[in-house]
């Protein structure tokens, strides 16, 4: 007997699901809910080539805009991490033929949506972690780290500036979860509203200072931590 396409299981569904049943069994062994958790928790880790496409990719190209944008994996070395590598050229040109279109000049990744495991909706839990780190390369433009929630307005989104201390070297930015801005549409709005931690649907990297010219930067890893 086959199984019929709809009654297959998407992609992803039973290792989500394990995953997340390994968390839960963890917290009641080790009663985590009950202390700080002291490792790391990882949103994702671009240790192997197939994490690109976990990975949504963003730019104004993709309305007829004139920005350049790809993501490439990079293999572990003596100096440097396995890693991704998020590269391209900003451009402010404004598509001809276009008047709906204003503003150019971004480009942006982001982790694609999740989806559902059997214990329903997937989400990322980070509400026993205080801040977000993660280990990056930069080269020092103007580059905001984005997170989306399972917010009552989907398109609300939380900023902070990514503050690179040591352009061109590898370091690990570290941002408290409460500093994050609420914004939408790039503006932050009121009244600003607490993140809703125990539900972080996605995670990325973008770049909206509008400057044109060339940008490049590398993430090895993004995760929740104290």
């Amino acid at each position: 007997m086959q199984c019929t396409r709809r009654l297959l299981a998407p992609v992803g569904f039973w290792s989500r699901s394990m995953n997340e049943f390994k968390r839960l069994s963890r917290i009641a062994v080790n009663m985590e809910t009950l202390e700080v958790p002291t490792k790391p928790y990882h949103l994702i880790k671009f240790d192997k080539p197939d994490k690109i496409d976990e990975l949504k990719l963003l730019c104004d190209f993709q309305q007829g805009g004139f920005s350049d944008a790809a993501i490439t994996w990079h293999p572990e070395t003596a100096t440097e991490p396995n890693h991704i590598r998020f590269k391209g050229s900003i451009s402010t040109q404004l598509p001809q033929n276009r008047p709906d279109i204003q503003r150019s000049g971004f480009a942006a990744f982001r982790t694609k949506d999740i989806g559902r495991s059997l214990f329903g909706q997937w989400f990322w839990d980070v509400d026993p972690y205080t801040f977000l780190a993660m280990k990056v390369k930069s080269d020092g433009r103007r580059y905001h780290i984005n997170i989306q929630s399972d917010a009552l307005i989907p398109t609300d989104i939380h900023q902070h500036r990514l503050y690179s201390h040591s352009p061109g070297e590898w370091e690990t930015i570290v941002v408290r979860f409460g500093d994050f801005v609420r914004t939408n549409h790039g503006m932050p709005v009121e009244p600003q509203s607490e993140m809703m931690k125990n539900k972080l649907k996605s995670v990325g990297i973008g770049l909206i200072d509008r400057v044109q010219g060339p940008f490049e930067i590398s993430i090895a890893e993004i995760y929740a931590t104290n």
